[in-house]
């Protein structure tokens, strides 16, 4: 049946990830992509509007990857392999390199468990407890424990965007999920678990922050060749 309230359901559970306009945090990740068994550890750092950074550590020595992007334009760096790609298609470079295809703003909303464009006015509910909320090209689902109990967006669903994918959000702090199920709509693609620690909102991020120092003697990599060999499944 259609949600009364959705309108203010949704100002309520997403009222502490609204009011992040930047973020840093240590994330590990495991599970796997493409069926094959992965486990990593990043550095993360977002800030609105639509930039981000992604860096891989490795056990010893430089990283892995570091990616940025600032709206739909990103850079991707190979350290290892003295190999750069520059200005790809945001969404397009980091399928190619982690198997996931989200785009700036869907990684912030992700990573804050938070709404993008949420239209409370077409909610429904389906029982007491949730409501499902139209949210982008997809919904969220909007969940409270019991009768007082604050509500919370527990979950996105993103259909459309290329085969779909879903994400779960548990463990909150201060409004905010503190892990993450990212998992595929489609029979294995990606089905990930991302924990993330020693998260600081708020912060100052210069412009730097999503820029990559590119050393003398980086040859390009083609969108093609990283596909090939993306450096989160290679390092599994």
């Amino acid at each position: 049946m259609p949600a009364s309230d959705g309108q203010r359901i949704i100002a309520d559970a997403a009222a502490s990830c609204r009011a992040v306009t930047s973020m840093t945090a240590e994330m590990s990740v495991s599970g796997s992509v493409g069926g094959q068994r992965l486990r990593g550890h990043m550095l993360v750092g977002v800030q609105q509007p639509g930039s981000v950074r992604l860096e891989a550590a490795a056990p010893f020595g430089a990283p892995l990857f570091i990616f940025v992007a600032r709206g739909d334009d990103a850079t991707l760096l190979l350290p290892r392999d003295n190999r750069v790609l520059e200005h790809g298609k945001s969404v397009d470079v980091l399928e190619a390199t982690a198997g996931v295809p989200l785009g700036p703003g869907d990684l912030e909303a992700m990573l804050t468990g938070c709404a993008i464009t949420p239209d409370g006015s077409r909610g429904t509910e389906p029982s007491d407890d949730w409501r499902i909320v139209p949210d982008a090209a997809g919904e969220i689902y909007l969940h409270r424990e019991r009768g007082s109990a604050p509500w919370r967006i527990v979950a996105a669903v993103r259909p459309r965007d290329r085969g779909g994918w879903r994400a779960e959000y548990a463990d909150f702090q201060n409004g905010l999920p503190m892990s993450v199920r990212l998992t595929s709509l489609q029979p294995k693609r990606f089905d990930l678990r991302l924990a993330l620690s020693q998260v600081e909102t708020n912060v100052a991020l210069g412009a730097g922050a999503f820029e990559v120092q590119i050393p003398r003697g980086t040859r390009p990599i083609t969108l093609d060749e990283l596909r090939e060999s993306g450096p989160l499944r290679s390092s599994r």
